[in-house]
């Protein structure tokens, strides 16, 4: 089995920072892409960023220019770093991660079990 253990979460001011991190630990053979999504209440689970094997990157264009997205392959673990931060940052945050357990079988998809970051003064 893989398990995604995410940390780093918690109560920031508006304009400030967090980084948060999503390692993953288990059955891996090999991890694809790794990336974030958030899910504010009432409001439906977006993608955040992605980060490809070979560090290319996506971002939505709410975050771009204030979140950067990073994987260190060797720790199977990848972060998210957030200035800059807003009030409409605040969500649930969820890692994932698209791994492969065994040679020959398709990834799939595991996730985090969500971390929650609020921006309120």
């Amino acid at each position: 089995q893989v398990q995604l253990v995410e940390s780093g979460g918690g109560l920031v001011q508006p304009g400030g920072s967090l980084r948060l991190s999503c390692a993953a630990s288990g059955s891996i053979l090999r991890i694809a892409n790794m990336g974030w999504y958030r899910q504010a209440p009432g409001k439906q689970r977006e993608l955040v960023a992605t980060v490809t094997r070979s560090s290319n990157t996506v971002y939505a264009d709410s975050v771009k220019g204030r979140f950067s997205i990073s994987r260190d392959n060797a720790k199977n673990t990848a972060y998210l770093e957030m200035i800059s931060l807003k009030p409409e940052d605040t969500a649930v945050y969820y890692c994932y991660a698209e791994v492969t357990t065994r040679f020959l079988d398709p990834p799939r998809n595991y996730w985090g079990q969500g971390t929650q970051v609020t921006v309120s003064s």
